[in-house]
């Protein structure tokens, strides 16, 4: 059910945010706002502000940005729902009244949850009854005290098949209550519903509140499976939930840290010795929901799995699952622990400091993907294979939704690549040339020398090079029927010269494709072909001019690309040319993208530095325009950096 916008107004307005906040960090008033230390990342000077009358709390270290529900969702790992019954609660705000069908839901929800929490009690108390001694001895060998026993909840299910359905019903449980709890099985043959669990170690499954809601069962004889978790529920869904999320959740808030480890017994032991902040996938690879609850907790969960094959198939599935899902700070990173090992017997045979010094190592997505991917790939030590390799690679990125982290990664492995294939950037590529007056002389003698005589290389230099190239480009754009006065033909032909530069001289992408990546053209047709240039050319190394064209007009785009063979426009844009010295297309071409892009960005920061300075509301789209605002203000350092060349 979705709450009306007058409730949820109504709500921030009950709520004092300073009051709310101000029982986590310690804030001092500075006129309409509160100051403070942020308590969304560790600082020592501070960087948090907070508007009562505005009802929003931003922070400038971290981005942080949002108002009294998000606080709660981000401090307390709580999803939105569950964040405004708690704030409504406090307030003394009733939720709205529920349509018939929800409210009969979210009863129903409640009489199995009042059930599960029964049969939890029952398998504590059979733990210590004379049956489930050998339950009990199992976790004192596996190093578990008393405390943690209760703290976990951990009980035993007696083998007899009826047991735990006789204590319910004494207590007026309905049989059909039981099946759809998850506590019965209910025989396809028409025979009685007996125990789902028989035999077994008993551990207790929690939702984010901590309310049991399902359990897992470890076998104490030879049968199988070894380990048995409840079926799907109207309480439980066993591809949306964390193990050990509870007991994690306000230690991983705090330390901005997440441990994601394979079991039951690997959370509980973790959390004995004193690491808090570990959590369990429950029998399954990771799921998109699972790894959207991991991403409450921390920016970069950190996903732990036993050093065999078993171990490194998991790591790679994980890591294929998040590619689709990630953005800008969410991420993943992974520790492979030492043969043999699993965080349950590491902690208790090196302790918990040897586990944070493998935590604090763990490597970046980003790392793990290559490693795995290479590694696959061997050998690659034939053009065919490397080209095989590469074709995977870019398949790979491919699935990377959010453009800029996607551009990111290309760059990465293409970096990867020429190191692994003993490749280098020369001193004459693209980011050494400079478009001062000696180096543009240089390029135009190399443009339009023959080398037969110096004189007409001084005859070239005297038409052109005293201007310099950005004046040569100012009046080529505006050649042309149209283009001197019409700033629509103009700006298109400026993209045009963009694209068409990179397409003729695909050598110089691996340079410019990060500032490629930047660029916001208006023109469709020119954006696709952006979009396009930047999945075909992971490896621009092996790419050529033809192989481009094909592939642009394969995706219907020739109409787009049938300038490129009109000779009035080569001319008048004689670095965009095939035959171009490479050195001179990348001047052009970073002239061109200043004029284009450069106002652009000062001017969209500038606007969003304002947004930010005084911003009027709290909302995704305003966090979207901050994350925006920092990468403008990257984009600019590559330009004052000479990335950009100029």
């Amino acid at each position: 059910m979705s709450l009306p916008a007058e409730f949820l107004d109504e709500l921030r307005s009950r709520v004092s945010l300073a009051a709310l906040v101000g029982r986590r960090v310690k804030l001092t008033r500075r006129g309409r706002e509160h100051t403070g230390l942020c308590p969304f990342h560790n600082e020592k000077t501070p960087s948090f502000t907070l508007n009562e009358d505005k009802g929003f709390y931003h922070c400038f270290g971290c981005g942080a940005h949002g108002d009294a529900i998000s606080f709660v969702m981000g401090t307390e790992g709580l999803a939105f729902r569950d964040a405004v019954e708690r704030l409504a609660a406090e307030a003394g705000l009733a939720l709205p009244e529920e349509a018939p069908g929800d409210r009969e839901r979210r009863q129903r929800e409640t009489s199995l949850q009042t059930i599960v929490e029964a049969a939890a009690a029952f398998y504590e108390k059979q733990l210590r009854m004379p049956g489930g001694r050998a339950a009990m001895e199992y976790l004192k060998r596996r190093g578990l005290d008393e405390a943690t026993i209760q703290r976990f909840r951990l009980g035993y299910a007696p083998a007899n098949p009826g047991q735990l359905k006789t204590e319910l019903k004494r207590q007026g449980v309905e049989e059909t209550q039981m099946v759809a709890a998850g506590l019965l099985k209910q025989p396809e043959d028409g025979r009685e519903p007996f125990d789902y669990f028989r035999d077994r170690v008993m551990f207790a499954i929690t939702d984010r509140r901590g309310r049991v809601v399902a359990f897992g069962g470890r076998i104490l004889s030879d049968g199988q499976p070894k380990y048995l978790n409840s079926p799907d529920s109207p309480l439980f869904h066993k591809g949306r939930m964390l193990y050990g999320y509870a007991h994690a959740r306000e230690a991983a808030l705090k330390t901005g840290e997440v441990l994601v480890v394979e079991g039951y017994m690997d959370v509980i032991a973790l959390f004995q010795a004193g690491i808090v902040e570990a959590v369990a996938p429950l029998g399954t690879a990771l799921t998109e929901d699972q790894l959207a609850e991991l991403w409450r907790l921390a920016p970069e969960p950190v996903l732990c799995f036993d050093g065999d094959a078993a171990g490194e198939r998991a790591a790679a599935r994980a890591a294929d699952r998040a590619l689709s899902l990630l953005a800008p700070g969410k991420s993943l990173r992974f520790l492979s622990l030492p043969k043999g090992e699993d965080p349950d017997t590491l902690v208790r045979k090196a302790g918990p400091e040897a586990v944070r010094q493998l935590i604090g190592g763990a490597r970046p997505l980003v790392e793990t993907l290559w490693q795995q991917y290479w590694a696959e790939a061997q050998p690659v030590n034939t053009p065919e294979r490397r080209a095989k390799f590469q074709h995977t690679i870019r398949a790979l990125l491919a699935r990377i939704e959010d453009p800029e982290i996607r551009n990111l990664y290309r760059r990465d492995f293409i970096g990867r690549a020429r190191a692994a294939f003993g490749e280098e950037t020369g001193p004459h590529s693209a980011s050494a040339f400079v478009t001062d007056r000696n180096v543009v002389r240089r390029i135009v003698e190399l443009a339009y020398g023959d080398g037969r005589t110096d004189q007409r290389s001084a005859r070239r230099w005297r038409r052109f090079g005293n201007k310099n190239i950005t004046a040569y480009v100012d009046q080529a754009l505006r050649e042309g029927q149209g283009a001197r006065n019409d700033l629509t033909v103009y700006q298109t032909r400026q993209e045009q010269v963009l694209i068409f530069t990179l397409i003729n001289h695909p050598e110089l992408l691996a340079e410019l494709g990060e500032l490629l990546g930047i660029v916001a053209l208006k023109d469709p047709g020119l954006e696709k072909i952006r979009l396009k240039l930047l999945d075909i050319h992971s490896f621009p190394d092996l790419q050529s001019t033809d192989a481009i064209m094909a592939e642009l007009s394969a995706e219907g785009l020739a109409e787009e690309i049938k300038l490129l063979s009109e000779k009035s426009f080569l001319r008048n844009f004689k670095f965009v040319a095939r035959d171009a010295a490479t050195e001179l297309a990348a001047a052009g071409w970073n002239d061109v993208f200043q004029r284009l892009q450069v106002p652009i960005l000062q001017e969209e920061l500038a606007e969003l530095t304002e947004m930010i300075v005084n911003p009027a509301s709290s909302n995704t789209e305003e966090e979207q325009k901050i994350l925006r605002a920092q990468q403008l203000a990257e984009a600019q350092q590559l330009i004052v950096s000479g990335k950009v060349l100029h």
